[in-house]
């Protein structure tokens, strides 16, 4: 299918990294199909299947649970005590998990990222400098560079009625194929407080939404939603 350059890494994402990752030809959601052999989990699970575990040091607090994986933990990176960490993760050189934050299975985040106090992860990609700072839910997502979520903000990633996730173009609504997809934040987002994206959207880079708003489906690059 034909999908729209705006939802392509290309136009979403400026770092080599990005682009290294993602299938510039696909949709960037792709990137969240669990069955994409190119997607985040089995790319994350072939890059912790050479590097094997490794866990904070000198940290109070901290639970580990590898049941579903490794976790991984480079040099470098903060982890503060009452933190909960399930594997297959990976947390980058000079990354922050605050306090009391959850992180769950096949969250990436990589260097100079942030997951603060009494947020969550799961199945998620941080790029680098991206930050779910305070009281944030972060599901089936990929931030970009540099990306800042306001206190409170929550990318829900599962439709109420667990229906497949769709998003319109054009007035036609078109199929992604998932069940699960949260948000597409491009570089240099900004979320006000307590701001919500429903399942699917996907936000330009430097787009920006004001605090309590529900944001939905795809908006382009430099976008101010209010």
């Amino acid at each position: 299918m034909d999908w729209p350059d705006g939802v392509k890494v290309e136009t979403l994402f400026s770092s080599n990294t990005a682009r290294s990752m993602m299938d510039q030809s696909e949709p960037a959601w792709s990137m969240l199909n669990p069955d994409n052999p190119s997607g985040l989990k089995k790319q994350l699970d072939a890059k912790l299947s050479s590097m094997g575990s490794k866990h904070p040091q000198g940290v109070d607090y901290v639970t580990i649970d590898e049941r579903k994986g490794p976790v991984h933990v480079e040099e470098g990176a903060t982890i503060e005590p009452h933190v909960h960490l399930i594997g297959p993760c990976l947390i980058e050189a000079n990354a922050t998990i605050r306090s009391h934050a959850y992180v769950r299975e096949y969250t990436w985040m990589m260097v100079g990222s942030l997951l603060g106090h009494a947020s969550e992860s799961k199945h998620s990609l941080f790029f680098p400098g991206a930050k779910a700072p305070h009281f944030n839910y972060v599901g089936d997502s990929i931030l970009g560079s540099n990306v800042n979520l306001g206190a409170g903000v929550k990318l829900s990633n599962l439709r109420n009625d667990g229906q497949p996730i769709g998003i319109w173009f054009d007035d036609v609504r078109r199929e992604t194929g998932l069940r699960k997809f949260g948000a597409i934040l491009g570089d240099d987002v900004q979320l006000g407080c307590n701001a919500v994206t429903n399942p699917g959207t996907i936000l330009g880079k430097s787009s920006m939404v004001h605090p309590n708003t529900t944001v939905s489906g795809y908006h382009s690059n430099g976008s101010v939603l209010r």
